[in-house]
C-alpha cells in the first residue's frame, strides 16, 4: 500500500463510502480504485486526485496534503545516481534490493534519519 492509498483508504472508511460508490462518482472503475489504495498502480494523474480532493469535499491543509501523498506514492521507484559518486550507486542500489529484509519500524527509523539529514542540508549556506 502507498500513502496516497492508506490515505484515501481512511477517508472512505471515514465516512463510510463504498469503493464502487466513489469510483462511479470519479468515473474509474472500482478495480482501479481499489489497485490504487493497494499500490498495485502507479501514483494518481494530477487531475484525478483533484476529484479527489472534491469529492470528499476538503480544502487547504489536508488538500495538500492528498496533493503531497500523490506525489510520493509511485510503487516503483526510478533513482537516478549518474554525477554522484559510487556510494551514492552503492547506496541505492543496496537499499532497493534490500528494502523488503526491513521491518517497518527500521523502516519509519531511516525515513526520519533521512529526513532529519534533508532538513539540515536545506538550512546549510548555498555554495
Amino acid at each position: 500500500m502507498t500513502p496516497f492509498g492508506q490515505k484515501l483508504r481512511t477517508m472512505r472508511a471515514d465516512r463510510s463510502i463504498t469503493l464502487k460508490a466513489m469510483a462511479e462518482e470519479l468515473g474509474v472503475s472500482a478495480a482501479y480504485l481499489s489497485a490504487l489504495e493497494h499500490g498495485r498502480r502507479g501514483a494518481p494523474t494530477w487531475y484525478l486526485v483533484q476529484r479527489i480532493i472534491t469529492f470528499f469535499n476538503v480544502i487547504w491543509d489536508e488538500a495538500e496534503e492528498i496533493e503531497r501523498l500523490a506525489q510520493i506514492s509511485h510503487p516503483r521507484v526510478v533513482v537516478d545516481t549518474s554525477g554522484l559518486g559510487p556510494q551514492a550507486t552503492e547506496f541505492a542500489n543496496t537499499f532497493a534490493r534490500r528494502i523488503g529484509a526491513l521491518s517497518e519500524q527500521d523502516i519509519r527509523a531511516l525515513l526520519e534519519l533521512l529526513n532529519e539529514r534533508l532538513k539540515a542540508a536545506d538550512r546549510r549556506p548555498k555554495a
